[in-house]
């Protein structure tokens, strides 16, 4: 037995069936962000101080650029997705709805570009500008 109203069966407003592969995309990148969120604190507090010639000296090796990445991307994946819910949750109008999260898009990957190209950028021996 069907839990849909008649109307909703007519109108074709059931599950669209990604809530729970998106719930489950939020909770693997806020487990992941949060390891490594960790794996940086502690790296960091290991450094004998934070000046710039030794936090750049320590991003160039690859066993810490690689996670630096991999942060990078949890991050703001995880950004994204917690911001989309937010949006579909409470912004109604169909075309405002689209474009925020499409907005969202560009903003999430423009930044996540940006903090992945600078520590490319340091870790294959550019100057940091």
């Amino acid at each position: 037995m069907s839990m849909e109203t008649p109307l909703a069966r007519v109108r074709g407003l059931g599950s669209a069936r990604s809530g729970a592969h998106h719930w489950w995309l939020e909770r693997l990148t806020s487990v992941s962000t949060l390891i490594l969120f960790v794996w940086f604190i502690v790296s960091l507090l290991r450094l004998p101080s934070l000046e710039h010639d030794i936090v750049t000296s320590w991003l160039a090796a690859p066993l810490v650029a690689v996670p630096m990445l991999l942060l990078i991307v949890s991050t703001f994946w995880h950004l994204k997705l917690g911001l989309q819910v937010v949006i579909e949750d409470y912004v109604h109008e169909d075309g405002l709805r689209l474009f925020s999260i499409t907005l969202l898009n560009f903003f999430a990957i423009a930044l996540g570009a940006l903090a992945f190209f600078s520590v490319l950028k340091i870790a294959f021996g550019g100057d940091a500008a």
